[in-house]
């Protein structure tokens, strides 16, 4: 197939790079080629490419039609999304149909490739194009793992030349070599050396892979070379002309390895019932996922932190072009795309915002921000800061379909299968009762006695209780009661004494433990007590004799007072 022919936007847009001399491409103008998808998807793909806005005047100029309004954002900036994405996957399928070998003469690789030279055989690789369902995962700085489905498709490029021995003749004897036969035997897949596909050789093989019950593996992509020369010699002799025919081979493997890890998940929900009837769900597994819904619809769901872009593998930007005598690098007609999933700002969220879920836990793994390994030219909300992987989220929904629980994971295509817990996955979630009594007090500080009792049962809750807490996930706080700023935990009758000095009135709150982390678990209560010194006999008789003694002076000047007038005053000033 012939080379791309380049537009003015993309010759402009091209860089040359004056240390090494070679040329950065660029992605074709969306709309300009046929590869399954339509303007707006192909103009979501290239998160890697620079930026560099043209107004809609500039651009109907320049190329006589207009942009659509995802194409207009897509060049001035970077577009992410929700969940993965299948436009990477069905841009690599298409556009590795237009990967063309060299022919014998000529090797074609990317500037990547690890060449291995024989005797007849020169410039030969094997290299992965692509592997797809897949996902790169930016966890943190040095730790990107490429995360792919367990059933999935490997695609590669297999090229070599031919170099024929130098020909020559001296005095009566001719020597020729010419090219009996070439090509690829057979390509084979392996996994950490264990051959898993194998297909007739190709240069442009495709292989389907199922790999089961493994966490991380080597896959390994092997081709067989065979070169087959024919030996020509001839020898003028006085008897007449002896010709000689000798034959030689070559056979050559190649390989190119690329270390993966197998993404299947298996997801553990747990779920209780709140007394008003909402629901609560917890759904958790080890590895990075994006949410799950809630809804046979999908219209209520939640997701993690994980968040999408699609960008193309840039090590095949172009192509090398090598002969006997010289190599030449050209743009590639095949560049593969893939998804990238990395940690957003925005955090996990649940749909619809308003009246939908509320997420009351989440729990993972602290981890550095992985900014650092986004690659330039990637605008991206990423985190900035230490994050939570979210491996498990938890949220109460007014409704939620238990059997249309669907989890999804980072890698397109690939859902969770949902396995039981240990113990079942139902959890109780009881009303609680809390009263407040104040059992003595004096003038200076009461006694409150606080109860705490299952409402339905009527058993004392004892909120330092081991045997009542079974974790899901990192929930691991104890219920408490808040009263006069204290915090108090009730004992076995599931009671608790508090000691307050000012008076006043007094709300008690019980703070339980999330059902996550207890079994049973119960929703919050509060009760009121009040507490003043006029509220005892002894109080009131303590408020008599302080006011009395604080009067005494009072007492003691208006009777001086009255004394000193009758001495000195009129004889009837008090008549």
């Amino acid at each position: 197939m012939q080379h791309r022919e380049l537009s003015v936007l993309m010759a402009a847009l091209f860089v040359t790079s004056l240390a090494t001399g070679l040329v950065t491409a660029t992605p074709p103008r969306p709309g300009t080629e046929d590869n399954g998808l339509s303007e707006n998807e192909s103009a979501t793909l290239w998160s890697r490419d620079t930026d560099n806005y043209t107004s809609q005047e500039a651009y109907r100029q320049r190329y006589g039609d207009e942009r659509t309004a995802i194409h207009q954002l897509a060049n001035g900036s970077d577009i992410t999304f929700k969940r993965p994405p299948a436009t990477a996957a069905t841009w690599t399928r298409n556009d590795f149909e237009d990967l063309e070998a060299g022919g014998s003469d000529m090797s074609v690789h990317p500037p990547h490739a690890s060449l291995e030279d024989g005797v007849f055989i020169e410039d030969a690789h094997a290299t992965v194009f692509a592997v797809q369902p897949s996902t790169h995962g930016h966890l943190e700085s040095g730790e990107t793992p490429l995360y792919i489905a367990p059933n999935g498709t490997i695609r590669g490029f297999v090229d070599y030349r031919v170099r024929l021995p130098n020909e020559g003749s001296s005095d009566n004897r001719t020597v020729e070599w010419s090219l009996a036969e070439h090509g690829i035997k057979e390509v084979r897949l392996q996994k950490d050396g264990e051959t898993i596909a194998r297909m007739d050789g190709s240069h442009t093989p495709v292989l389907d892979y199922q790999i089961d019950d493994d966490w991380s593996a080597t896959l390994s992509l092997e081709a067989e070379i065979h070169v087959r020369l024919k030996k020509t010699i001839q020898t003028d002799g006085t008897n007449g002309t002896d010709v000689e025919v000798v034959y030689r081979e070559e056979a050559r493997n190649v390989s190119d390895s690329i270390d993966v890890e197998i993404y299947d998940l298996s997801a553990y929900p747990y779920d209780a019932e709140y007394p008003n009837g909402d629901a609560g769900v917890a759904i958790f597994q080890s590895r990075p996922w994006q949410g799950y819904t809630l809804s046979e619809d999908g219209n209520a769901s939640v997701r993690g932190v994980w968040r999408f872009y699609t960008a193309r593998n840039t090590n095949w930007d172009t192509l090398v072009r090598s002969n006997r005598t010289d190599s030449a690098e050209v743009e590639s007609d095949a560049i593969p795309v893939y998804v990238h999933a990395y940690p957003s700002r925005i955090g996990p969220r649940a749909e619809p915002v308003r009246d939908g879920p509320e997420i009351i836990d989440t729990w993972g793994t602290e981890r550095p921000s992985p900014k650092r390994t986004i690659g330039e030219n990637v605008t991206v909300e990423i985190v900035n800061q230490s994050y939570e992987t979210t491996y498990g989220v938890a949220v109460r929904a007014a409704s939620v379909d238990r059997e249309a629980l669907h989890v999804a994971g980072i890698v397109r295509g690939v859902n969770a299968s949902i396995a039981e817990p240990d113990g079942g996955s139902g959890r109780q979630l009881r009303r609680s009762n809390l009263t407040v009594e104040v059992l003595q007090q004096n003038q200076s500080q009461a006694t409150v006695r606080i109860e705490l009792r299952d409402n339905e049962t009527g058993a004392p809750v004892v909120l330092n209780d081991d045997t009542r807490r079974y974790l899901i996930g990192e929930s691991t706080r104890n219920g408490y009661i808040t009263v006069a700023d204290q915090e108090v935990e009730t004992n076995a009758s599931g009671v608790a004494i508090v000691t307050i000095t000012d008076p006043g009135i007094y709300t008690a709150r019980y703070h339980p433990g999330s059902w996550l982390g207890h079994n049973p678990a119960y929703v919050s209560d509060t009760a009121t007590a009040r507490w003043h010194p006029l509220g005892s006999i002894d109080g009131w008789f303590a408020l008599v004799f302080e006011a009395g003694w604080q009067f005494i002076p009072f007492f003691v000047v208006f009777y001086a007072g009255r004394r000193l007038l009758r001495m000195l005053g009129p004889a009837d000033i008090f008549q």
